[in-house]
């Protein structure tokens, strides 16, 4: 089986000027402290439910979300956060919802699972594993008969590639020709299994796409520049009536599945050499190689840290949903009234 593995270097920052590139630092840094902070609350029992982070994987959102049109479609899974964000989604709002606040995306109903802003692109978090990838398919099918140009974006992960939905959606995408981009998130770990465990090929994405005339693609999911140039090369594509594509991404998540999972199935030496591949730290110091100020990176640090202060601080100052809320969205009158 054979692959093609995007790296960093000059091929993959080809097209991305300096502003660019300290765009994509930004989404890294501001991702990256988002999900720090959604961590502290959740253990101050401020967060509603379980949470999913993606401490480790923000490239991947980073990088594709740079490449994307404004009003292009993303579908995510539960582990959301950094999508939604990457999209322009507001950080309270976001923060919001975390919290089961009014204030929320989606007014607290939906939580950490189910973010969603249709204003911003962004076409839900779908906590069933699987179950968005056809959707992603249905909204390409839709954008491809308007003839808008619109690209449905469509994450997932490692464990997805077992699942039938995938291979349906896969199927129809590559029949039609559809305007959809799917990316892998191949963090090696399938909840608390281990992909390669449960898989007949080394890479459950890219090894498959054969099977429906794609190429198989891989890149460096905690390389923001090559995540970027794989993107937009299969947005392009995609824009343009080429089809769909598949992208696989190897990233790691620094912690467990989610918060009840303490990740103690994984090899020590294995997460110690995974965090010296840290999205945030090897982009910084990259740039910082190449030139980019010190003072610079600093300040969007700084930046970042101020921006997620003030959106836990106006989360918090968000009351809790008013009980009727619970009627709304139900029935298309938006209440049980008229079954009586």
């Amino acid at each position: 089986m054979t692959d093609t593995t995007i790296h960093a270097g000059a091929a993959a920052a080809e097209g991305l000027d300096r502003d660019s590139r300290l765009a994509l630092y930004r989404l890294v840094a501001e991702i990256r402290t988002f999900e720090k902070r959604a961590y502290d609350l959740f253990l101050q029992s401020l967060v509603k439910g379980t949470s999913h982070l993606s401490l480790g994987q923000e490239a991947i959102a980073a990088g594709v979300a740079l490449a994307m049109r404004p009003d292009d479609y993303t579908f995510c899974t539960y582990r959301g956060h950094a999508h939604t964000l990457a999209r322009g989604a507001p950080m309270a709002a976001v923060m919001a919802e975390l919290l089961g606040r009014e204030g929320g995306l989606l007014a607290g109903k939906g939580g950490s699972m189910h973010l969603t802003s249709v204003e911003h692109g962004v076409m839900g978090s779908y906590a069933i594993v699987g179950a968005h990838l056809p959707i992603a398919a249905g909204a390409a099918w839709s954008a491809q008969v308007r003839g808008t140009g619109q690209v449905a974006v469509c994450f997932f992960g490692d464990g997805t590639t077992n699942i039938g939905a995938f291979h349906e959606a896969l199927n129809l995408a590559a029949v039609w020709k559809l305007p959809v981009v799917f990316v892998c998130e191949n963090n090696l770990y399938m909840e608390y299994t281990p992909i390669g465990a449960v898989t007949a090929v080394p890479n459950p994405a890219a090894d498959r796409a054969s099977a429906y005339g794609l190429e198989p693609i891989v890149v460096d999911g905690n390389d923001p520049e090559a995540v970027w140039a794989v993107a937009r090369a299969a947005i392009a594509r995609a824009r343009e009536g080429g089809g769909p594509s598949l992208i696989e991404a190897k990233t790691y998540r620094h912690g467990g599945h989610s918060r009840a999972d303490p990740g103690k199935y994984r090899p020590d030496e294995e997460v110690r050499e995974w965090m010296t591949r840290d999205p945030l730290t090897t982009y910084r110091a990259r740039l910082a190689a190449e030139g980019v100020e010190e003072s610079t990176l600093s300040g969007i640090d700084a930046d970042a840290l101020a921006k997620v202060d003030l959106a836990t601080a106006q989360a918090k100052d968000s009351p809790p949903p008013p009980v009727a809320l619970v009627e709304r969205d139900v029935w298309s009158d938006g209440s049980a009234t008229w079954r009586n």
